[in-house]
């Protein structure tokens, strides 16, 4: 009942109860004393209360009426979309208060509107990449099956024709899972788990990934790790993003190179070097390279859809670090790994 109670009602109720009160009390004074000056005594005493609560109850409804008019024009601006903070003097004012704690609520959702609308973006364009990148392997398939339905052909043809189908299969299989996990990478669905452990077991996960396509080009494999050293990093993420610079080493690396990887420490990071021998890659495409399908022109008869780098540079700047790339002609490419020491 009294959460239901109306300030009207309260303070009508109370006046009733004060009113009561001071007829009591002056009934009994009257009746101890018989002297009626003391009655009007009591009765200017009990007006004078009377209209100093007046007063203060018309101060405090007009201070609230004030308050809760600036609290909806503060609203009310708060949900237009030209919201200026209000200068407020009384620093320690309940208003400042609340106004201080509103502004920073909008601040808080602004920036999470602009987050929303930076992964809608984001959204729309990886949505755009998958579009355009799966369009000629469809394209591809839709030829060939054609061409398998509408024109006869001998066994050892048709075979080569069910070979050309089974690669773009496996290249449209291969770009949906780089897509699935950039997307949850982007969106934070996954969330890397780092814990220190030793980073030669992550490293041999990673290059029992690359070793088979090494053995067929004849690339030497050399890996210079201490088997103790320990590392705080994802292992599973972090083998992921190895993997891929390790993959791609292989892939632009001529038959008969070779691939070096060495960790060192340095006094805030840990540095892993993958050194190849193959293709220099040149100055101004270096920073390109980590763009999503992004692929030099020079290189694009080389299998690869480009997503490979964008993922590693990704899951290591989740865990604090970054990814350098230098080129030499003649020396091929380094790709240094950059891990924080916690």
């Amino acid at each position: 009942m009294v959460k239901r109670l109306s300030v009207n009602k309260a303070i009508m109720i109370t006046c009733i109860i004060y009113a009561i009160l001071s007829i009591s009390m002056i009934t009994v004074m009257y009746l101890l004393t018989s002297n009626t000056n003391v009655i009007w005594c009591s009765l200017l005493f009990s007006a004078l209360i009377v209209i100093s609560m007046v007063w203060l109850i018309v101060f405090i409804r007009g201070q609230l009426t004030n308050f809760s008019n600036n609290i909806c024009s503060l609203l009310d601006s708060m949900m237009s979309e030209k919201f200026e903070p209000p200068h407020i003097s009384e620093e320690e004012s309940l208003f400042y208060k609340i106004n201080h704690r509103l502004v920073r609520l909008y601040e808080i959702m602004q920036e999470n509107r602009s987050r929303i609308d930076k992964e809608h973006a984001n959204l729309q364009e990886l949505i755009s990449d998958i579009s355009h990148q799966v369009k000629t392997p469809i394209a591809n398939l839709k030829m060939v099956n054609s061409t398998l339905l509408e024109q006869p052909m001998p066994e050892e043809k048709r075979k080569e024709f069910l070979s050309a189908s089974v690669e773009q299969l496996d290249k449209l299989d291969f770009l949906m899972q780089a897509m699935i996990k950039t997307s949850r990478l982007e969106t934070g669905i996954i969330s890397l788990e780092k814990k220190r452990q030793p980073i030669y077991d992550t490293l041999a996960g990673a290059l029992g990934g690359i070793l088979l396509n090494a053995e067929k080009k004849n690339i030497t494999v050399n890996v210079d790790c201490s088997e103790n050293m320990e590392i705080s990093h994802d292992r599973k993420w972090t083998g992921e993003a190895l993997f891929n610079i390790l993959d791609n080493a292989v892939k632009y690396t001529p038959d008969g190179g070779s691939i070096s990887i060495s960790v060192k420490t340095w006094e805030m990071y840990f540095k892993i070097d993958i050194t190849d021998t193959g293709k220099r890659i040149p100055e101004a495409c270096q920073s390109s390279i980590f763009k999503r399908f992004y692929r030099e022109e020079a290189v694009h008869d080389i299998p690869g859809i480009g997503i490979g780098l964008y993922l590693a540079r990704k899951i290591i700047t989740m865990q604090g670090g970054y990814i350098k790339v230098t080129s030499k002609i003649g020396h091929g490419s380094t790709f240094s790994v950059f891990l924080p020491h916690h």
